[in-house]
């Protein structure tokens, strides 16, 4: 088998087999196919495409490339939940002792942010003390324990995918929807969970900013994840405006810890409701989302959860007295506020540059190697449909370095569309799959 005659088939827009999916994904790996042919072959696909068949296939190649994590010892469905990404989405930090304090497993491995959306890693981390860094073993020992964890994804975990994003990156063939539904469902599959809820972000500050390309892209995902044997469903939710209102590692910890309170933002909280409801549906917790919803808004009430959530930040090393004083959490040194300059009302968000401009701050990394800083960030004070007035704060920056901040400071002042006209606020979930 040759890797020419394999890239010719696609560039031709015909299909490639079982066994060239394995060839192309084993040698790749290893080494043995290099780089310039790859990139030649991840070029044709972006082009024609592929079909079901072969990305259910490559989804499976790539989960057996490395380190696959057997939750079977872990009694009941353990139920995984990945987001495509987003400004200010901290939904994980609120769903898995939320969900796990509703009595389903939650086994957990995250990533880190990249560009201008933030990662469930790095918030974890701004907890003092949290660590993310387990071998799979202490991982599911923890689960078993007390029924969540959340960890750092080894780097034995999908090697294939981790090779082939850096090069798709690289090569400008991202924006492919059968290579981003291998890439994420063939995490999902080495992950372990019997059952998988999706959280597919379409919007102006989504990976996928056309609602058509989000729902194509669950689509797909749902019918490979069934495909290989696992319960799964999706839901399309906005990204218009960043959810709820901090952009920033502990920021948004500090958020997530009011909203496990019962006092968090109104966006935040219904989609965390909606996303756990899936959960504990798949789990077979719940016969319905009216029973599930309700399950799960009683306990955001009761304090369990804000228990469950200590529980699991002192298995890991962190300190959970963040949880009843927030203020332990890191601070940037100084805060600056940017004022609307007009009268009227928030008609639309540039959700992207509120991401980039936290990013500058220091909060998120142009490329994985970079250090962020968990202190700093944006706090907004406006979302779409609410009346400002000129001279009102719009944003609050949490800055500890000025190199970027000029850049930061102009990508916010620009971030809102003020007019005279009240819109329609963004619909939060736009379908369920």
């Amino acid at each position: 088998m040759q890797m020419y005659d394999i890239i010719l088939k696609k560039r031709q827009g015909r299909e490639i087999s079982r066994e060239e999916i394995d060839f192309f994904i084993g040698g790749y790996t290893a080494g043995s196919i290099p780089e310039y042919q790859a990139a030649a072959l991840l070029m044709a696909v972006f082009l024609n495409g592929l079909g079901f068949r072969e990305t259910a296939e490559l989804t499976t190649a790539m989960a057996g490339s490395g380190e696959q994590v057997d939750l079977s010892s872990i009694p009941g469905c353990k139920v995984d939940k990945h987001s495509t990404g987003g400004v200010g989405d901290k939904t994980t930090l609120v769903l898995v002792p939320l969900v796990a304090a509703a009595g389903v497993p939650v086994a957990k491995l995250s990533g880190r942010g990249l560009g201008h959306t933030g990662g469930t890693i790095d918030k974890l981390e701004s907890i003092p003390g949290f660590r993310t860094d387990m071998e799979i073993p202490a991982f599911i020992r923890q689960v078993k324990d007390i029924g969540v964890a959340v960890a750092a994804q080894s780097k034995a975990l999908v090697p294939a995918d981790k090779k082939l994003y850096a090069l798709r990156n690289a090569t400008a063939t991202v924006e492919s929807i059968p290579l981003i539904a291998s890439s994420i469902m063939s995490k999902k599959i080495a992950a372990g969970a019997g059952a998988v809820v999706l959280d597919v972000k379409a919007g102006n500050g989504a990976f996928l900013p056309y609602r058509e390309d989000a729902f194509a892209l669950a689509r797909l995902m749902v019918a490979i994840g069934r495909q290989l044997g696992r319960a799964t469903v999706a839901l399309v939710t906005g990204m218009d405006q960043p959810l709820g209102y901090a952009v920033g590692n502990a920021l948004e910890v500090r958020e997530a810890i009011l909203t496990l309170q019962g006092k968090g933002p109104p966006d935040l909280e219904k989609l965390c409701l909606a996303l756990g409801a899936q959960m504990l549906i798949l789990a077979g917790k719940a016969a319905g989302v009216e029973e599930a919803e309700d399950r799960l808004s009683f306990l955001l009430k009761n304090g369990n959860v804000l228990e469950k959530f200590k529980e699991m930040i002192l298995a890991q090393g962190g300190n959970p007295e963040v949880v009843d004083n927030p203020a332990l959490l890191p601070l940037a040194a100084r805060q600056e506020q940017v004022f609307s300059r007009e009268t009227g009302y928030v008609r639309a968000v540039d959700t992207k540059n509120i991401g980039r401009a936290a990013m500058f701050l220091g909060a998120g990394r142009q490329a994985l190697d970079n250090d962020i800083d968990h202190s700093v960030g944006v706090m907004l004070h406006k979302k779409t449909g609410e009346r400002v007035t000129a001279g009102e704060p719009l944003f609050t920056l949490y800055i500890n370095r000025i190199r970027y901040l000029k850049e930061a400071r102009r990508l916010l002042q620009n971030a809102f569309l003020v007019g005279e006209e009240k819109p329609e606020c963004p619909p939060l979930i736009h379908g369920f799959l």
